[in-house]
């Protein structure tokens, strides 16, 4: 294999990205590298801080105390409600076993919310979703504040939390940092039978105690739902962006190369910890070059729309600016190399199972859609990622070139991809600028002209659906779901009716201002609308039967109406509950969802 230069296009990109950042990107390392000539922080305790830091450490006390060692903190999501993160219950003993045996110690810095949007769809709670990821930030940076670390890992898998630990990580830069994942799952029932039940149940041909035994069958054990959602999103773009040991991503849970690799990451970062080398630093990894990385892994893999909001809002935290034309630009010129469910029907247990990280990795280093020089956690860089890790004779990890069981099914070549655009696409005209997962929806109905049907939450279109008023050709428009309405929800929970309203031979769409999951299925939808309702963008003042137009493979969104003598539409009565309340102040600070949904800054 001949492996080609630098992509033009993405070298362009990430040199507009970073003129664009010179002097917020500057201001940040220039901070980090303030907060390390300081480092390590013990040092300058008093005597009684550090007492007080030291005091529960046991016979690691006198290292802890004398500043002799590096100490990592972990940050940990674990609780054991959800799936995904029940594993983490065992990762400190192990971590902190680890450390001593690499010449250091570890503690528990703090913990850190991790809410289910599989539980919370449909739900008030969803509407503090998105907000949980700036809770993260905020708890995580409070808990690196104590000043006892000299490096840093965080215990996280799913949608807001990731993202979360990050930005919040990102905070005390100057350390070295990685993430330690979980894994997946074992595979359930097929991708095709949930489909399938949830349309005929939304039908009203199957009850519900059908629906649950298949929903139970299909999340029935510890590990990360198998679908490639946001979680499984998440795990893929932090490996692109060298914050995982290689092939990290997506082993299962409790086996013994799991806990080799989480070992492994102890390794790594107790190394880079004890220099206290700011080229393998947090604030170092995540520079312009990792995040088009992750962007291009993003496109390749027709990932979870969520990330946009996401990187948007990890590059700000790193003083990059980063855009939504960055993110189409990039998306136009990613081949679609990879396709999971929704967008397939493999999960990524197949995925893995076939060498796909490692086969995925050297195909975009291969054909220059990678930046190769990356500084990673991992002290080979990103040609370490292009293996797949095992188990030697004894037990240890050990890493062996790819073993690819090709299946053109899941993953192409880069000559033959799916698709020669990426999974993602901006849509921009007179209703201003959206997003549409373009890789999960039909060539055929990737258009549509029809008219509006206008609602202002998810139950009113599961009334509508009911009272059969959804039964033509429309495009439902739902409105006051953005960040400052109500904190930007998913909508997962409507893709059923609308699959069942397109079984009945209807064109449907979808527009909103609020997300929809990374598991959005296979419907037309044009979400993340920026500006959104609740700011008087233009959406508030559409009516039922505007002719509205999504055109996703021209990038445009429109209406066909004037507006001249209309009101804006007025949003829903704040309906309190559950904690909701809480977070006015957020609603109030937040940006739209073009610049990360973000309540920080």
């Amino acid at each position: 294999m001949v492996v080609r230069a630098m992509n033009p296009e993405i070298l362009k990109i990430t040199e507009r990205i970073k003129k664009r950042s010179l002097k917020t990107r500057g201001e940040y390392i220039d901070q980090m590298r303030k907060q390390l000539t300081e480092s390590p922080q013990r040092k300058k305790l008093s005597c009684g801080n550090l007492a007080h830091g030291a005091a529960a450490c046991g016979s690691n006390k006198s290292d802890i105390l004398g500043g002799i060692t590096a100490n990592l903190g972990i940050i940990t999501a674990y609780n054991d409600m959800l799936s995904a993160h029940q594993p983490f219950e065992s990762y400190p003993t192990i971590i902190k076993q680890s450390a001593l045996e690499f010449g250091g110690t570890a503690q528990v810095a703090g913990g850190v919310p991790a809410m289910c949007d599989g539980i919370t769809q449909g739900r008030p709670g969803m509407e503090m979703s998105l907000f949980s990821r700036d809770v993260i930030a905020l708890s995580t940076a409070i808990a690196l504040s104590h000043e006892m670390f000299d490096g840093q890992l965080l215990l996280g898998v799913c949608d807001k939390i990731v993202p979360g630990l990050l930005i919040g990580a990102l905070t005390s830069g100057h350390l070295p940092t990685a993430l330690i994942p979980a894994g997946p799952m074992p595979t359930g029932i097929s991708n095709e039978e949930k489909k399938k039940v949830r349309e005929l149940n939304a039908r009203g041909e199957v009850d519900d105690d059908a629906l649950l035994e298949m929903e139970s069958k299909a999340y029935h054990s510890p590990g990360t739902c198998t679908f490639y959602g946001t979680a499984n999103t998440n795990q893929m773009l932090m490996e692109l962006m060298g914050l995982h040991v290689p092939g990290a991503s997506f082993v299962p849970p409790n086996c013994a190369l799991r806990d080799q690799l989480t070992k492994e990451t102890v390794k790594q970062v107790m190394e880079w910890s004890k220099q206290q080398n700011f080229e393998r630093s947090l604030a170092n990894l995540v520079d312009e070059r990792s995040i088009v990385n992750a962007l291009v892994g993003l496109m390749a893999t027709g990932g979870s729309t969520n990330l946009v909001i996401h990187l948007i809002a990890i590059a700000k935290a790193a003083g990059i600016e980063l855009t939504l034309d960055d993110i189409s630009d990039i998306s136009a010129i990613t081949p679609l190399l990879v396709r999971l469910y929704p967008n397939g029907s493999a999960d990524v247990n197949k995925f893995h199972s076939i060498g796909g990280t490692a086969y995925l990795i050297s195909e975009l280093l291969d054909n220059g859609y990678l930046h190769g020089d990356i500084p990673t956690i991992h002290p080979d860089g990103m040609p370490a990622y292009r293996k797949t890790p095992c188990l030697d004779s004894d037990g240890h990890l050990a890493y062996q070139n790819l073993q690819l069981d090709y299946d053109k099914t899941v993953i192409r070549r880069f000559d033959e991809p799916f698709e020669s655009q990426g999974g993602v696409k901006l849509l921009q005209g007179n209703l201003g600028n959206a997003v549409v997962k373009i890789s999960s929806v039909e060539e055929s109905e990737r258009y549509i002209q029809a008219p509006a049907k206008v609602f202002h939450s998810q139950s009113e279109v599961k009334a509508a659906f009911a009272a059969g008023e959804l039964n033509h050709d429309c495009v439902v428009v739902l409105r006051f779901q953005g960040p400052a309405a109500n904190g930007m929800p998913e909508l997962h929970g409507l893709a059923p009716i609308f699959e069942a309203i397109r079984s009945f031979g209807n064109k449907i769409a979808l527009l909103t201002d609020g997300r929809l999951s990374g598991a959005s299925g296979s419907i037309l939808s044009a979400i993340h609308l920026s500006p959104e309702a609740a700011s008087k963008g233009p959406i508030a003042y559409i009516q039922d039967g505007d002719m509205i137009t999504i055109d996703s493979k021209q990038g445009l969104i429109s209406v066909q109406a004037d507006f001249t003598g209309r009101e804006p539409a007025v949003a829903p009565k704040f309906e309190p509950g559950l904690g909701r309340e809480l977070f006015s102040v957020f609603r109030q600070n937040v940006s739209s969802s073009e610049f990360g949904g973000n309540s920080l800054r």
